[in-house]
């Protein structure tokens, strides 16, 4: 699997989204208030960007755009070459901060639901649905209920569901906000296990600039409202990401640079 996922990298890359002078504004009480503008961007198959910035930027806005849940004011959003203009599980999975289980279904059925929607067969639903729950490293916890699991596991079984239909494209919207920092870093880890294997294209939200250097092929710098991108800034160290690389030189200045651009626009 990670060979493979080397030789699509090394390939041309093709654009799995294409954002192109996307603006937006909201109708608020007292007039239009901008949030998005002029934002344009691509991101190549398989490839891993996050997007930080100021709270209240449009970061989340913008997530939910590519997601077909929002629908912007200008500008154009295309996911495997089609415009989204309404969600699309076949191409995009989307894993929100809070995981939004269904209390009542186990593990398992949580997953499984989107397949259910579809009324795939209960075997084939039944046998992806394991596999995304071995993927995620939940083998055991199926028949486990939402308030049986700890806080990581449940944004495993979260993760698992925005797999199941096999989309393309993975929008993750500060999935690990909500936990404790060494089990954030563990689930980081883990979500780069899972993408190696997978191959998914992944737009990542975080206000963390640790995980963002950590996580990503790209990190997208947004300025304060109205958002736009003022800084695209590569990530060159190697794969497998390792937590020793935090101490070097290269992951500080990484995370500094980023730090002194959205300080500027605090």
């Amino acid at each position: 699997m990670t060979a493979n996922l080397s030789v699509v990298r090394d390939a041309p890359a093709r654009a799995a989204i294409e954002v192109a002078d996307l603006s937006h504004t909201y109708a608020g009480r007292e007039g239009p208030v901008p949030a998005l503008t002029d934002i344009s961007m691509t991101v190549g198959a398989g490839r891993f960007v996050v997007i930080v910035g100021p709270s209240g930027c449009g970061k989340t806005s913008l997530l939910m755009m590519m997601a077909g849940l929002r629908h912007q004011t200008a500008g154009t959003i295309h996911i495997q070459g089609a415009p989204i203009d309404a969600p699309d599980p076949h191409r995009v999975g989307v894993v929100f901060q809070e995981a939004s289980l269904f209390p009542w279904l186990s593990a398992l059925d949580n997953i499984e639901f989107p397949l259910a929607l579809r009324h795939a067969p209960r075997e084939e639903r039944r046998a992806r649905a394991n596999d995304m729950l071995n993927l995620v490293g939940l083998q055991g916890f199926g028949a486990r209920y939402p308030h049986e699991l700890s806080g990581g596991m449940k944004q495993r079984v979260s993760i698992a569901r925005g797999l199941v239909q096999d989309p393309p494209v993975l929008l993750m919207d500060e999935p690990f906000a909500a936990l404790d920092e060494q089990t954030r870093m563990t689930m980081g880890h883990e979500l780069l296990r899972i993408w190696s294997q997978t191959a998914k294209t992944v737009v990542f939200v975080t206000h963390s600039l640790t995980e963002a250097v950590y996580l990503a092929d790209e990190v997208l710098v947004m300025s304060a409202r109205p958002g736009r991108i003022i800084d695209r800034i590569a990530v060159p160290l190697p794969r497998p990401r390792t937590y020793e690389m935090m101490a070097t030189d290269v992951f500080g200045r990484l995370r500094e640079r980023i730090w002194q651009q959205i300080r500027k626009e605090g």
